[in-house]
């Protein structure tokens, strides 16, 4: 299984996610790869990859400007939305770039102070060049980081506004990291628990506290810490791509290290400011995997598929249910999850969290398991994809049943029919 780690023991924000996970491309590709964004037309958005180096560490830094504007200018700033026209003065110690809010310190601004809505930067996303998922994933983003500020500042999410050379800085960090989850195409990322400083900043609502709110609201069911470093480490756009983007929190699960990458931040401190990023692969043995059981005697229908629902989302390997006679010859059922052996209490708290049990049953079971792979079939009504298995000799196929309920509303044509012709060419 190939895994994704993301080291943020020194918090997160979108440029140095950018640059610690362009480290893992080839040193040619990295190029190839900031050309196509400033190819992609983001309003004004010019991206250069500069290396670095932080505590000795050797790295990258991604550096955007927007209509020739580095947003981050003299002094620095804190990352907060804002809904009116104002001026952010950073607290001291504050470690990263922002992307959510231009620095008007001294720098010229022929463009004048234009503001965006998410529709504006939804418009915007859905109008580049870029594969639909990472579209979604970008769009997705965004309207998480609108949420969150129409939270803080009770306002409808229509409402909030985004300073131009933030907005579009942001975007530019949101859908690189999109694409770049694309290209190296992990079959499961992890992260690790995240910094986000402590103290104050001040920006133009007044003096807030580290994290800032939409920060704080943004990373709710993310392990945090506060570290020994005064000032805003994690970003609100830092904090929703990692959000989006984790399988899993913790620490770094049994891999073994192919790629490495440092994604640099533009402050110095006593440790190295980076996101690492580690690429690697994991292999699945018997003993990875664990089954997690409990009995319900107590729960309705719909409390025990929702929370079936609630297991397969946060990525159960499988989920059953059946009856069973329990205790005084009551009716019950019983709830079986499997799941990755290292994420055994991440779903056992599910399990305890959405349904009535008071303990649950954890298991090593053995498994054999087929290898998986996926294949495209040009047909004559258009790709369609087919599931192959193989192993201890056995070989299986067939096609995917989304694509084949897909081409029967299309067609009229039932999916016995298209399945057996589709067989036929496996």
């Amino acid at each position: 299984m190939k895994i994704l780690y993301l080291d943020c023991h020194m918090g997160a924000a979108g440029d140095m996610l950018t640059a610690a996970l362009l480290e893992l491309l080839p040193e040619a590709e990295r190029r190839r790869f900031i050309e196509r964004v400033n190819a992609l037309g983001i309003p004004g958005v010019r991206a250069e990859l500069l290396p670095d180096v932080k505590c000795g560490i050797t790295g990258s830094r991604v550096a955007v400007t927007v209509h020739g504007v580095d947003e981050e200018g003299p002094g620095g700033h804190c990352h907060h939305h804002e809904h009116e026209p104002g001026h952010c003065e950073a607290h001291p110690g504050c470690g990263h770039r922002g992307h959510e809010h231009p620095h008007e310190h001294g720098h010229p601004r022929p463009h004048g102070h234009h503001h965006r809505t998410l529709a504006d930067i939804t418009a915007v996303i859905n109008g580049l060049d870029i594969p639909e998922s990472a579209k979604s994933r970008a769009a997705g983003v965004y309207a998480a980081i609108a949420g969150a500020e129409s939270r803080v500042h009770g306002r409808e999410t229509g409402e909030v506004h985004f300073h131009e050379v933030g907005a579009m800085d942001a975007v530019a960090d949101v859908v690189s990291v999109s694409l770049l989850v694309e290209m190296l195409a992990p079959e499961r990322i992890v992260v690790s628990p995240v910094r986000t400083g402590y103290g104050t900043v001040k920006c133009a609502h007044g003096v807030l506290p580290v994290p800032a709110p939409a920060t704080a609201l943004l990373l709710e069911g993310v392990p945090v810490f506060a570290g020994d470093i005064a000032g805003e480490m994690t970003t609100p756009t830092g904090a929703a791509l990692i959000k989006s983007l984790a399988d899993a929190f913790g620490e770094m699960p049994p891999m073994s290290m192919e790629r490495i990458g440092y994604g640099m931040g533009s402050r110095d401190f006593p440790a190295a400011n980076c996101v690492r990023a580690i690429l690697g692969e994991s292999a699945e043995k018997a003993e990875e995997a664990a089954e997690i059981f409990c009995t319900l005697d107590d729960a309705t229908a719909e409390d025990i598929a929702f929370a079936q629902e609630l297991l397969m989302d946060a990525g159960a390997l499988d989920v059953y249910t059946a009856a069973v006679g329990m205790k005084k010859g009551r009716p019950g059922t019983l709830l079986s999850c499997l799941c990755a052996w290292e994420r055994r209490e991440e779903f056992a708290r599910l399990i305890l969290t959405h349904t009535p049990t008071l303990g649950v049953r954890i298991y090593a079971p053995e498994r054999m398991k087929l290898s998986r792979s996926v294949q495209t079939l040009e047909t004559r009504y258009g790709p369609v994809r087919v599931k192959r298995a193989s192993g201890y000799g056995i070989e299986k196929a067939k096609p995917e049943y989304e694509d084949l309920s897909r081409i029967s509303r299309e067609t009229g044509r039932p999916i016995t029919v298209l399945r057996r012709e589709i067989e036929k060419l496996i």
